[in-house]
């Protein structure tokens, strides 16, 4: 599974059947903090790429997600209603956000690898 990043600390992974899960990365749950709640967006909602998807709130401030891809929800983690704290002990597994119908694949390419987010991190470092 390869990922793709933006530069608003979301990350993507797309699926040969035509779908992506969307998640935020290690980077920015460590500077959000313990998380208390996330707002996901409804399923069958389209989202623009770069469009607000939610929300996700912490005990030090409350960020928008960002769509990192155009697409169709279709279906939300509905395990973080119960523990939002999942997007901190695993946010590249089970604290995963929400997945999509990738309406244009060719956005995957405009996304940053992970030698170019390691990079943009290391800036901030």
């Amino acid at each position: 599974m390869i990922f793709k990043y933006t530069e608003d600390h979301e990350w993507v992974s797309a699926h040969e059947d035509g779908y992506a899960i969307v998640g935020i990365t290690s980077y920015a749950q460590e500077l959000l903090g313990d998380v208390v709640y996330v707002e996901l967006p409804k399923i069958n909602t389209f989202l623009e790429a770069k469009s607000v998807a939610g929300v996700i709130e912490s005990v030090k401030a409350a960020a928008d997600i960002f769509c990192p891809i155009s697409g169709t929800v279709i279906e939300i983690n509905t395990a973080l209603i119960h523990d939002p704290t999942l997007v901190n002990t695993q946010p590249q597994r089970d604290g995963w956000l929400f997945k999509l119908k990738i309406d244009s694949p060719p956005e995957l390419d405009l996304l940053l690898d992970q030698d170019q987010y390691n990079l943009l991190i290391n800036l901030h470092l």
